[in-house]
């Protein structure tokens, strides 16, 4: 009997005993390719000697000092890489660790409403955010989310968020829209909401550039954020790019708002910044941020114990080394290329594959009954949660999750391999979704 508290206690999960590269192997010898980088995670792989050595050779100096006191290399060098690899126009800002992304966008929340208060606008504290979004597990993040079936539990507990439409073009634009005009209409709901709840009353607009969980990998359209950019400057709103998922490589640029024209002046990241091997996120704040802080009580008013850990940043900045070192950002390009392509061929003209979206390693397939009319599978069907299932038998990793047509309705598979997926990997992911998404369909449909 296991005394664990895990996701689902009413089953018994395998326990996994060694890696090797991108698969995972259980206490039967089972082995598991990982498709999904646990979440977007484990972006190198399982057995990066690299990393592993940058994490030892740490523990051999020193683990933990607390940040009310001392700074650490690592932690210096960390901020250093990612403030000198930050999109254009971010500035000499600066960067904080913390232990996840859930952790990372609640100070994200606070420091928002830190500079308002520095710059003596006390009445700015309320966020807007996007619906079918997914921001974390904490009850702030949890509440700027857009993702109805997560919250509403724990729905008493969480503070009041705005929320407008996301730039999904699959259900939202018009037959007669060109991408710019969609674009522009969608970003264009910002201020609507701004000027609904009141310009001076509102801190940040919290968005991910290229969805994760809650959509399943849906980029914007192209000027989409650039028009995001000019309300926010217009309304003296801060923007908040959540990049705890779709960062640090994942859609082929070490930012994803590089492939944007515009530049946030907050960005979370997490998941690929410690690629598996140590919990770590962070949080990097625009020079324009700092300024008003330094110009304030030159304080940072959230603090977490274990900030800035010496293990987990000197293991992130390895992972970013060993990202740049290898040219693994034109990796993902070239095996993101191949991979969408082959993704079309086997997909595209499936009955019930409704949408192919992403964007380097970082893709959705959006499962719906009815293609003519988008109309999705009925939530209690659990479509997605079956296809996991069967992945996972199959000797796969994967991602299925439901929501992204209303926040509880639409079945959608995400996937994002590691970096280093090779070509026969990517035929496996293929090969193994098309078998297990057919089989579940033929269940449900019957």
């Amino acid at each position: 009997m296991s005394h664990v508290l895990h996701r689902n206690i009413s089953i018994t999960v395998p326990t996994v005993k060694r890696a090797e590269g991108n698969y995972l192997i259980d206490d039967t010898g089972k082995r598991y390719l990982d498709a999904s980088g646990g979440a977007a995670v484990s972006c190198l792989g399982h057995t990066n000697q690299r990393v592993i050595e940058a994490i030892k050779s740490q523990l051999d100096k020193v683990s933990f000092a607390h940040t009310g006191v001392f700074t650490n290399e690592p932690a210096e060098e960390l901020a250093t890489y990612l403030i000198e690899n930050a999109p254009v126009g971010f500035g000499s800002g600066r960067a904080m660790f913390l232990g996840s992304g859930s952790e990372a966008m609640e100070a994200a929340l606070k420091l928002a409403r830190q500079y308002h208060l520095e710059r003596g606008d006390e009445k700015r504290a309320k966020i807007i955010a996007r619906d079918r979004s997914y921001h974390g597990n904490t009850l702030g993040a949890l509440a700027t989310s857009g993702h109805k079936q997560r919250q509403m539990p724990f729905a008493p507990l969480l503070i009041d968020v705005a929320h407008i439409p996301p730039c999904y073009a699959y259900r939202f634009k018009n037959d007669n829209e060109n991408d710019q005009d969609f674009g522009l209409r969608m970003a264009n709901t910002l201020e609507e909401e701004i000027l609904k709840q009141g310009p001076e009353t509102v801190a940040a607009f919290v968005v991910e550039p290229v969805s994760g969980a809650s959509l399943g990998a849906e980029p914007a359209v192209p000027g989409y954020f650039k028009r995001i950019r000019e309300i926010c400057d217009q309304y003296g709103i801060l923007f908040i790019a959540d990049e705890v998922m779709c960062g640090i490589g994942r859609t082929g640029y070490l930012f994803a708002m590089e492939a944007e024209e515009a530049c946030p002046d907050i960005i979370t990241i997490a998941k690929g910044l410690g690629a598996g091997y140590q919990p770590i996120a962070s949080l990097m704040a625009n020079e324009k941020v700092i300024t008003a802080i330094k110009n304030g009580t030159g304080n940072l008013w959230n603090g977490h114990t274990y900030m800035s850990h010496a293990i987990a940043c000197a293991g992130a900045l390895a992972v970013l080394k060993v990202i740049e070192e290898d040219q693994l950002l034109n990796r993902v390009r070239v095996q993101g290329a191949k991979f969408k392509k082959m993704l079309d061929n086997r997909f595209a003209d499936h009955p019930n594959i409704g949408d192919i979206r992403g964007r380097g390693l970082f893709w959705g397939l959006e499962i719906v009954k009815n293609k003519k009319t988008k109309e999705p599978f009925p939530a209690a069907f659990n479509l997605a949660g079956k296809i996991k299932s069967d992945i996972l038998e199959n000797g796969m990793l994967s991602y299925p999750s439901q929501g992204c047509v209303d926040g509880i309705n639409g079945d959608h598979i995400l996937l994002a391999p590691p970096y280093t997926v090779s070509d026969e990997e990517l035929d496996f992911i293929i090969k193994i979704t098309y078998k297990s998404l057919l089989k579940q369909l033929n269940k449900t449909i019957i």
